[in-house]
């Protein structure tokens, strides 16, 4: 036995690290896809510029000219490649054999083709560029593409989520003090709303009292008639009504302060790396953005919005945009709308996520924490003792261990990388089968622990990547980009210049194997869980997934170590007899409450016990 491993007493620490969300009677979900929750979920996420090209003639938008004009450049990794929603219809059957149940799409938006500064131009292909909110950029498709889409994602019992944006849009609006450079952040009390350019400057918005929360009312931002307080902003000629609604190409709605640094009063109100910074304090702002993606509700009978750059929005948006979303899904037929927010953070800092959702009112956000927690100690070589700190601050979500449930878990992401990646920078000696093999485990706990798994697209293929952002967004049909072809998938010989959506891939496999052990188990969906054991060093870490409808629990046993382990991990004290749904599980218990698991190195078992007489 490990002397490292720390044993959890159920009664002393089930109360701190448990989720009590009883399981439901029936092992699988609701047979419609509207009547799942959102636990019952397994996410698939994907770029539509990257998963599959269906339709050549929409790769340049419908423009004319070279990649500086249309964008389309598939040699080049920040340009657009040619994926879009018919392509994605395509695929939609490889995705429903790997396991997903709801389809998560990066924002499908018309985007600005085009921006950057001379020499370091890059497009819109990744959707985060918004310039018309009502529809569908045209190297993508069409309104009819998107409802074909609604459609065959529906057909087929799944969901389909979208990416929505309302912190900021397209960068449009420029200032006149920075022709050619980045404007700095200008504070409210050194520049207030009440004086041009400073406090030295002439007085304007007479009366307006700020943007606080007791003045976030119509009355009070009538008052606000100029937005040259603390830059002069201006819509270049000919781009005056390039974003729809109109609304949105005047800079009054826009807290033109320049560009964020992500701390203080900087982190809601500046630019995001430049983008215009919607000043969505205005009440105007939030009846726009609700109308917006109501409509899209409407139009599409979309299921979720994830919801880009969340915590750089005023909280005061949230609390009244989700109800209304969710208003308006439920007059739709749509009673498990799911909304999920992404607070993004490289730290292990739970507390931080968690925040958004007592204060901003987000149902959900991206569990940063599980990811980070996974990478440290699968990818790394800390100690499982970091993952069960990450269980344990689930008490800090809004509804607490239960709320936690519907958070989404990942360990790759479009932003930061993938998985495969931080496993080869961690461990630059391991051979092929040892990157493989913690590349497997890292899923196996995406898809067994509590949360709603997000596979990120090409994962299962093997892809790693080289870093993040352009880094991390291969291409799934054959591709073009030499960066990209350079590069040595995980458990296969194949290249991305070739197209990748067979199901022969080892990580296809047993990404499959374990979404169908999560559609049979409901406690795996949806049961409380229980941290059993874990180390101080890398080694053991162990849970139960406790159903109490059938009183029956499941037990996940990970081993981050390089050498197999013998140990004894505590059970609930009825749990007499197991069978293994994965790896070689001991038959019975060795004592009331106590069952000796033995792992091979960097693997798992899944023991289930037999109902209590």
């Amino acid at each position: 036995m490990n002397p490292a491993v720390k044993c959890v007493p159920v009664g002393a620490l089930a109360a701190l690290l448990t989720l009590s969300f009883a399981a439901r009677t029936s092992a699988q979900p609701a047979p419609d896809y509207r009547g799942r929750l959102p636990a019952d979920e397994i996410i698939y996420f994907l770029l539509p510029d990257r998963f599959e090209n269906g339709d050549t003639s929409n790769d340049r938008g419908g423009l004319k000219g070279g990649p500086l004009v249309t964008g389309f450049d598939p040699t080049a990794k920040g340009f657009y490649h040619g994926g879009d929603l018919k392509g994605l219809i395509s695929r939609l059957d490889y995705i429903q054999a790997l396991g997903a149940t709801a389809v998560w799409v990066a924002p499908i938006f018309k985007n600005k083709a085009v921006q950057g500064a001379p020499g370091h131009e890059s497009a819109g292909y990744h959707g985060y560029w918004i310039t018309d909110f009502t529809r569908v950029d045209p190297h993508f498709g069409t309104e009819a593409d998107m409802h074909a889409l609604a459609d065959a994602v529906h057909a087929r019992n799944m969901k389909l989520y979208i990416d929505i944006v309302v912190n900021h849009t397209a960068d449009i609006i420029n200032y006149r003090e920075c022709p050619t450079r980045a404007c700095p952040y200008r504070s409210r009390a050194d520049y207030p709303y009440t004086r041009r350019g400073g406090l030295a400057g002439e007085e304007i918005n007479r009366g307006f009292l700020g943007d606080a929360v007791p003045y976030q009312t119509d009355e009070n931002f009538a008052r606000l008639t100029r937005p040259d307080y603390a830059y002069t902003p201006f819509v270049p000629p000919g781009q005056e009504h390039v974003k729809v609604p109109d609304w949105l190409n005047d800079p009054i709605y826009y807290h033109n302060r320049g560009n964020s640094t992500f701390r203080g009063e900087s982190s809601t109100m500046g630019d995001f790396f430049g983008l215009d910074d919607v000043m969505t304090e205005n009440p105007r702002v939030l009846r726009g953005f609700i109308e917006i993606f109501g409509d899209w509700i409407d139009k599409y009978d979309i299921d979720g919005f994830r919801i880009d750059t969340a915590q750089h929005v005023n909280p005061e948006f949230w609390q009244r945009f989700v109800p209304a979303m969710r208003a308006r899904a439920a007059a739709r037929g749509i009673a498990n709308f799911h909304i999920f927010g992404e607070v993004y953070t490289s730290e292990f800092d739970p507390a931080k996520v968690a925040r958004h959702t007592r204060v901003d009112g987000l149902p959900a956000v991206l569990d940063f924490g599980f990811a980070l927690s996974v990478r440290e100690t699968v990818a790394g070589s800390i100690g499982t003792e970091r993952l069960a700190e990450l269980f344990a601050d689930d008490a800090l979500y809004e509804g607490g261990a239960a709320g936690a449930q519907q958070l989404p878990t990942f360990i790759s992401n479009h932003d930061a990388g993938r998985f495969g990646y931080f496993v080869r920078t961690a461990n630059p000696r391991a051979t092929d089968d040892e990157v493989l093999r913690r590349v497997t485990l890292g899923y196996a706990m995406l898809m067994t622990l509590r949360g709603v798994p997000v596979i990120y697209y090409g994962d299962e293929q093997g892809f790693a990547g080289a870093g993040g952002d352009q880094d991390a967004r291969e291409d799934m049909f054959a591709s073009r980009t030499a960066a990209y072809n350079a590069e040595r998938p995980i458990g296969t010989l194949g290249k991305t210049a070739q197209s990748n959506f067979g199901a022969d891939h080892p990580l296809y496999k047993s990404i499959s194997m374990l979404a169908k052990l999560r559609r049979a188990n409901a406690a795996l969906r949806e049961g409380e869980q229980v941290v059993r054991a874990y180390a101080g060093t890398p080694g053991i870490f162990a849970v139960s997934r406790l159903d109490a409808q059938n009183n029956t629990e499941i037990l996940i046993a990970f081993n981050t170590s390089t050498q197999a382990i013998d140990a004894q991990v505590e059970v609930e004290p009825h749990s007499r007899r197991f069978r293994s749904l994965r790896g070689s599980c001991a038959p019975a218990e060795s004592a009331p409450g106590s069952y000796r698991v033995q792992i091979p190195a960097l693997d798992y078992l899944i023991c289930a016990s037999a109902a209590a007489p």
